[in-house]
C-alpha cells in the first residue's frame, strides 16, 4: 500500500451565476463549462498541461450532453489526451467531483485533476410524451410502409404536447421547496428568522465583492461580471412583503429567502504537494476529510434536505474535531429554513437524539457563511460545490492557517460534508 498523499486545492475560477433567463438564457451547460474550465486554464497556465483527470457534471442534461465534461475539456487548451468523466448526485454533484479527484491524488493514482460542476435551468430538455416516444420508435422498427403508416396513425394530437421536466422528488411528488416547509413548520423556524437570514446573505456578498474578494474568483461572461441574484437594496420590509412561494396559505418559504433556479459553472484545480510545487503553485488548503450521507425522507418529509447532520456527526468522529473546531464553516444555503433547522438540531440535545446521538452545539454564527452564499449567489445546482470549495480555500489562504467546515444538502434525501485545512 501507498502512503495516502495530501490533497492540495491549488486553484478555483468560475463565471458568475445569473438568475433563470437572463444572461445566459440562449447558451447551454456545455458553453458555461468550458468558459469555466478555459478561465481555470488561462489564470493558472495550464495550456497543453496533460492532467491526471477531469471530473464534473449537471444535473440538468439534455440526452446529446452524456459526455459533457470529456466534450468540454476537448475545447480547451488543456492537453487533449486529458480524460474526463461525468458526474451526477442532484446539488452534491460539484463537491462530489472533488472527493473523486482528491480520492485518485491521495492514492497516488493522478497527481493533478479539475473537479467542476455546471447547469442550466434556462435551457431545459424539454421531452416528448411517452406514447409519442414508443410510436417513433415502432415507426423506426416497422419494416414496411403499411407498418410505418400504422404506426403513425396511432398519434394522437394530444401526444404532440412536450413535457416540460419537474424537479419534484419521484417517491413524494413535492418539491424542494414543498419539503422544506415541511422542516420549517416541524423545527419552528418562522418567517422573520428566515427572512432575516437571507438579507445576511446579501449583506455580507455585497461588502465581500465590494472589497474584492472575488475579483481574483470570478471571470466576465456573456456580460456579466458578478452574480445577478445579488440584491445590494433588500431589506427586512421588502423581504416581509414577498407572498409564501410553495404553501400560499400557511407558507414561510418565500422567493426571498429560497434560491432561484440559476445558471453557472464553476471548476477547482487540486493536486498533489509535489505537483503543485513543480508548478510553481501555492497550496491554497488541504481537503482532510468528507463525508457523504443518506436519510430517510418519504415517511418524515420534514427530513427530505437534512442528510448533513448525519454526514457531519460521522465526519468529526473520524476526524476527532467537534464542530466548535473550526474558524469558517460554509453551509449551503438551498433555503433559510434548511440552514436553520440544521444548526438547531446540532444545538438540541432532543433534537439530535431522534437522529441518533447527541448534540454537536452551537457554532459561532459570526464564521458562517462570512462572505455570503447561496441565497445571495444563487444556486445552479452543480456548480455549487465548486463555489463553496473555492471560497472557502481562498479564507483560509489568507488567514494562514486554520480549518473549514463545509455542509451541501441535496435532492433524494442525500447530503455532503468536508473540512478543508491549512
Amino acid at each position: 500500500m501507498k502512503t495516502v498523499r495530501k490533497v492540495a486545492v491549488v486553484g478555483y475560477c468560475r463565471i458568475p451565476f445569473a438568475r433563470q433567463n437572463t444572461a445566459y438564457a440562449e447558451i447551454g451547460n456545455r458553453e458555461m463549462l468550458e468558459a469555466a474550465l478555459n478561465g481555470l486554464v488561462a489564470k493558472y497556465k495550464l495550456e497543453g498541461e496533460l492532467l491526471g483527470e477531469v471530473a464534473g457534471g449537471a444535473v440538468i442534461k439534455k440526452s446529446s450532453e452524456g459526455e459533457l465534461v470529456r466534450e468540454s475539456v476537448m475545447n480547451t487548451k488543456l492537453n487533449q489526451a486529458t480524460p474526463a468523466c461525468d458526474l451526477q448526485q442532484a446539488c452534491d454533484t460539484g463537491i462530489e467531483s472533488a472527493i473523486y479527484i482528491a480520492n485518485k491524488i491521495a492514492l497516488g493514482q493522478i497527481d493533478s485533476g479539475i473537479a467542476c460542476g455546471v447547469d442550466s435551468t434556462s435551457q431545459v430538455p424539454i421531452v416528448i410524451s411517452e406514447h409519442l416516444r414508443k410510436s417513433l420508435l415502432e415507426i423506426r422498427r416497422s419494416k414496411t410502409t403499411m407498418a410505418k403508416l400504422k404506426a403513425i396513425a396511432g398519434i394522437k394530437l394530444k401526444d404532440l404536447k412536450p413535457v416540460v421536466p419537474t424537479i419534484d422528488e419521484p417517491k413524494t411528488g413535492l418539491s424542494m421547496g414543498g419539503h422544506t416547509e415541511y422542516t420549517a413548520k416541524y423545527y419552528k423556524i418562522t418567517r422573520e428568522d428566515q427572512d432575516a437570514f437571507a438579507l445576511e446573505s446579501h449583506q455580507k456578498m455585497a461588502k465581500a465583492y465590494d472589497e474584492g474578494f472575488f475579483d481574483d474568483m470570478l471571470i466576465p461572461f456573456m456580460g456579466l461580471d458578478k452574480d445577478n441574484n445579488l440584491r445590494r437594496d433588500s431589506t427586512i420590509e421588502k423581504l416581509a412583503k414577498i407572498k409564501p412561494a410553495f404553501d400560499k396559505v400557511n407558507g414561510t418559504l418565500t422567493a426571498g429567502n429560497s434560491t432561484p433556479f440559476t445558471d453557472g459553472a464553476s471548476s477547482v484545480l487540486l493536486a498533489s504537494e509535489e505537483w503543485a510545487a513543480k508548478h510553481n503553485l501555492p497550496v491554497l488548503a488541504y481537503i482532510t476529510y468528507a463525508e457523504i450521507a443518506a436519510i430517510d425522507y418519504v415517511e418524515e418529509k420534514h427530513k427530505l434536505l437534512l442528510a448533513p447532520v448525519y454526514a457531519a456527526n460521522r465526519m468529526l468522529k473520524k476526524a476527532a474535531l467537534t464542530l466548535q473546531d473550526f474558524d469558517f464553516y460554509e453551509i449551503h444555503e438551498a433555503f433559510a429554513a434548511q440552514v436553520l433547522g440544521t444548526l438547531k438540531i446540532w444545538e438540541s440535545e432532543e433534537l439530535s437524539k431522534s437522529f441518533g446521538f447527541g448534540a454537536l452545539g452551537k457554532i459561532d454564527r459570526n464564521k458562517l457563511n462570512v462572505k455570503g452564499s447561496s441565497l445571495a449567489a444563487a444556486h445552479p445546482f452543480a456548480a455549487t460545490g465548486g463555489r463553496i470549495i473555492g471560497t472557502l480555500a481562498k479564507l483560509l489562504n489568507q488567514k494562514g492557517s486554520g480549518r473549514g467546515f463545509i455542509s451541501i444538502c441535496a435532492a433524494r434525501g442525500q447530503g455532503v460534508t468536508m473540512i478543508l485545512e491549512k
